[in-house]
């Protein structure tokens, strides 16, 4: 498995980024993740993009984080923002999405970050076992959905 890191903006990024929505589609019915990414979110230094691509250079996994500070939807100085971590489904089970939250961590914390915060959601409980499982704890809400009763937020300090 080779896992290296991409812009957001990369074909296999968009690719596996389609499929993640249409999996957040399928578990809320909301049409996917709402919250506004953008490309430059995941620039070094101020993040980074990974994809864990196959032995036949198939794309099988994916994550992110962004740089996050105070900003009125419940950030604090020094996080690095969790996002799309997604495994394709014939592919879960062998450890892609730990592989990839541990090399996102590293980055985070390389990049100066003191805290991995996440949020995830009542109808991802492979999700939640994955970060738990990792020392993620529960934290206060933060981002687009943290007026929503299904939302879960965690964070870990790095």
């Amino acid at each position: 498995m080779l896992i290296r890191p991409v812009p957001f903006d990369h074909p296999d990024a968009v690719k596996l980024n389609d499929e993640v929505q249409a999996e957040y589609h399928v578990r809320y019915g909301d049409g996917g993740d709402a919250t506004v990414l953008d490309t430059a979110d995941f620039r070094p230094p101020n993040g980074v993009y990974l994809i864990a691509y196959d032995e036949d250079g198939t794309p099988v996994a994916t994550g992110g984080w962004r740089s996050q500070d105070e900003n009125g939807e419940g950030n604090e100085d020094g996080d690095a923002e969790l996002k799309r971590m997604f495994v394709v489904a014939s592919m879960r089970g062998r450890g892609l999405a730990r592989r990839i939250l541990a090399a996102l961590e590293e980055d985070a914390r390389a990049a100066g970050r003191v805290r991995m915060v996440l949020e995830t959601g009542t109808k991802q409980p492979e999700a939640v076992a994955l970060y738990v499982s990792s020392g993620y704890q529960p934290c206060a809400k933060f981002g687009y959905y943290r007026f929503h009763e299904e939302s879960l937020c965690y964070a870990k300090a790095l």
